[in-house]
């Protein structure tokens, strides 16, 4: 039996359940797994399960995995990041403590250099390093409202790495001295058809509480390469600055002048993950917990400042959306809290970058962004209409293959959609708002009687206006909700867990999502998602011209 390059060793996993007899042996059957080719799929709703009702409690700063452990300015919160391509990577830490209170004194970025000594050997390293660093201030002009300053955060990037490749690295100062231990990551491999990081993490919404906890063990124990967040890091706006926390920060705190955070969390937090993103890329985009309002209008200056995007490498000039290759797949990571329209600058630069992306080198299209245009549940319903109306066209036809969202605190998988419509080349689009964060689990569907909210709270204030309307056609016509499951809404279930891509060849990648509550192995649901270039068609370059192929 021989397989085309499209459908290789995953149709042969794929295959129905079958017995087959050789020689008198017996091959054990294999389940099948469902591929796309299959859909659209009947929508599935997986009742919700009511032992899972209790609240998501938070890391106390007494925890052993958010205490500070260094010494000095030695390095601490140390994490990789990747660049746009294979041959460069960025190691970012923390060094000194930050401050919190009403007198704080910034620290001096210039006092602690910026060193990582690095080689393809333990030791000793052949290659050093240098980059930048800086402070960031939270301020409130309010009485009471007490004030922080974040320890030197260090950015530094490394250039010239060699595809696939296992490097060593210490980073910090070696003249104060003040060096970390000797960590590792792996490079991602070169770009093309055939090459492909062999498991990538994707998880939202994930905060530091107990379930947080438990998302981070279970998806480290699935060795990925790469971590994507699809926003809302550390949820440091569900504070006071004075420690005091809420799940529900407008419901615990209707009279706070501005919207406070407790910015310890964000140390807190780079203290936990630590084991993992000192080892492992972790690439982030900015959710609506990111915003973090503060004195002269300032917003997103935590995200922005703490951790390293490869912006200008991918022609960006903004940390809010940007773009990288990872082997065959080209990752493009959207802004949905700042000017999405087609004047802006955002959607410019994703003109450029979608009009420059080769899909014989990298097949595989991916794009993410917080908040998602396909959710059926009531929480944050159609609420990044505006977005959509704006994007979805250019994306669609470029080929964008799959969407990563977040915000809505549940999964969800989508059938192949555009539009609203059923569209066998439209992208299957993936919410995994479900990290553990300490809100609500989102647990009731629009689509149920007496869920469907009014039109006019459906905007988001951070995300435009009124753009989400009754619908026109379809089952739903002349209503704002659906009176059943919709149609693009292929399977939905209320859980924390975290999924896993495995990209296997040009047009095969295997996805798979696990929940918390389940044993390491157990599958909540998977799917093999299957591009078919044949037949659709995508907008590619051609000797500077963007044609139709």
């Amino acid at each position: 039996m021989t397989f085309s390059s499209s459908s290789s060793v995953p149709a042969l996993a794929a295959i129905t359940c079958l017995v087959v007899v050789v020689l008198g042996c017996y091959w054990p059957v294999e389940a099948r797994i469902p591929t796309t080719l299959d859909g659209p799929f009947e929508p599935v709703t997986v009742p919700f399960d009511q032992s899972l009702r209790g609240n998501a409690v938070d890391l106390p700063e007494s925890d052993h995995r958010v205490r500070r452990r260094v010494k000095g300015f030695e390095p601490e919160q140390i994490s990789v990041s990747l660049s746009a391509n294979y041959d460069s990577v960025w190691i970012s830490w923390v060094t000194g403590e930050s401050q919190i209170g009403y007198n704080i004194k910034p620290l001096d970025p210039k006092s602690v250099a910026s060193v990582v000594r690095y080689g393809k050997l333990r030791y000793p390293p052949t290659h050093e390093a240098t980059g930048y660093s800086l402070v960031y201030n939270q301020l409130y002009p309010f009485e009471g409202l007490q004030n922080y300053t974040s320890g030197i955060i260090h950015h530094v990037r490394l250039t010239g790495l060699k595809p696939n490749t296992l490097y060593f690295y210490r980073c910090g100062d070696p003249s104060i001295p003040a060096m970390s231990e000797i960590y590792h990551f792996r490079t991602m491999p070169v770009s093309g058809p055939w090459s492909y990081p062999e498991r990538i993490a994707v998880v939202g919404d994930l905060g530091l509480t107990y379930n947080t906890t438990t998302t981070i063990s279970h998806l480290t124990s699935n060795d990925p390469n790469l971590v994507l967040l699809i926003g809302d890091v550390t949820y440091a706006n569900l504070y006071l600055t004075n420690g005091t926390g809420s799940d529900c920060y407008s419901c615990s705190f209707p009279h706070s002048p501005i919207h406070e955070t407790y910015q310890p969390r964000w140390d807190y937090w780079g203290r936990f993950m630590e084991n993992l993103i000192s080892k492992v890329p972790i690439m982030v985009i900015e959710g609506n917990h990111e915003i973090e309002e503060q004195a002269e209008n300032k917003t997103f200056v935590a995200y922005s400042s703490r951790f390293a995007f490869p912006s200008e490498e991918s022609g960006s000039s903004s940390t809010f959306y940007y773009s990288f290759n990872a082997g065959g797949i080209h990752f493009i990571m959207l802004g949905a809290y700042i000017d999405f329209t087609r004047s802006g600058k955002q959607y410019k630069w994703l003109e450029q970058d979608l009009a420059n992306v080769d899909r014989s080198t990298t097949p595989w299209l991916v794009a993410t962004w917080h908040p998602p245009w396909y959710s059926t549940y009531e929480a944050h319903y159609r609420e990044a209409e505006c977005m959509r109306m704006e994007m979805e066209e250019l994306l669609y036809s470029y080929g964008v293959d799959i969407v990563f969202n977040g915000h809505v605190h549940a999964y969800e998988r989508s059938n192949r959609v555009y539009n609203y419509n059923l569209d066998p080349c439209g992208p299957v689009y993936l919410t995994v708002g479900d990290g553990g964060n300490r809100e609500k689990m989102a647990v009731q569907y629009a689509d149920e009687p007496g869920n469907c909210p009014e039109p006019s709270t459906a905007p988001d204030e951070y995300i435009g206006g009124f753009c989400a309307k009754n619908f026109t056609s379809g089952p739903a016509a002349g209503k704002f909700c659906w009176d059943r499951q919709p149609d693009y809404s292929a399977f939905r279930e209320s859980s924390f867990g975290h999924g896993i891509l495995e990209v296997k060849n040009e047009t095969w990648a295997l996805w798979t999502w696990y929940r918390n509550q389940d044993a390491d192995n157990k599958v909540g649901d998977q799917i093999y998602i299957v591009r078919q270039p044949d037949k659709c068609h995508v907008r590619q370059v051609l000797k500077s011209w963007i044609v139709d192929i």
